[in-house]
């Protein structure tokens, strides 16, 4: 099929969140009113150039169909892989054999994104040439560690914590992820894929409340986000 200038969404979302100590995987954990994924999707359906919405599931996974999604993007579910990056590999390589030249990779378990911070990240990845992603400068002090012991204090300057939406050209970053390999411990989000293949993704200064979340009690302060915003 011939690519067209055209967006698609791609969430992985195939990984069970150990870390959160729960029997439920964190994308489908209830937080003000709805799962953490349909908040995901709905935050992702804010920006009408998102016209499909991709995601990668797990082949054991019991929840997904059960779910309702109250957006105008039509959904398509995938299987995902083992991992983060063959899961995104998946929905992106689904995303590409529907014409979509571009895709916008957004984590299952980041429900507050908003508005303005998706649209900003879709404009800068669609325009260069590497793509683009949402990150926040550094602010705290920073420590390497041996263990629990102090070894050094490092300099934050130029130092950003990344976030999603991460955007690029479809065919760009699937062959990044094919030629890195999605088994590959370096990939830790899509950027890392294009920079491991000399590109340089862009930054966009998103915010602190586009949380993930990943620990125990994170899914409190995404729900105070969420009902704050709701107001």
């Amino acid at each position: 099929m011939d690519k067209h200038p055209s967006l698609a969404a791609v969430i992985p979302a195939a990984g069970v969140g150990s870390r959160m100590k729960l029997a439920t995987p964190k994308q489908y954990l209830t937080i003000a009113g709805q799962t953490v994924l349909q908040h995901s999707v709905a935050a992702l359906a804010q920006d009408p150039r998102i016209q499909r919405i991709f995601i990668a599931i797990a082949t054991t996974d019991t929840y997904a169909q059960q779910l309702q999604f109250a957006v105008d993007v039509p959904i398509t579910w995938v299987m995902g892989g083992t991992t983060r990056a063959a899961s995104v590999a998946a929905g992106v390589h689904a995303a590409q054999q529907q014409g979509y030249a571009f895709v916008a990779v957004h984590d299952a378990a980041r429900p507050c994104l908003q508005a303005d911070e998706l649209a900003a990240v879709i404009s800068a990845g669609m325009q260069h040439s590497d793509g683009a992603l949402l990150a926040i400068p550094v602010a705290d002090t920073l420590k390497r560690a041996d263990g629990k012991v102090v070894r050094e204090t490092l300099a934050r300057e130029h130092l950003w914590r990344a976030q999603t939406p991460q955007v690029f050209a479809s065919d760009k970053l699937l062959q990044a992820l094919t030629k890195v390999g999605v088994e590959n411990a370096a990939i830790t989000d899509e950027a890392s894929a294009i920079e491991l293949q000399g590109g340089q993704p862009q930054l966009v200064e998103g915010r602190a409340t586009n949380i993930k979340i990943t620990q125990p009690g994170d899914e409190a302060l995404a729900t105070m986000y969420l009902n704050n915003r709701n107001l």
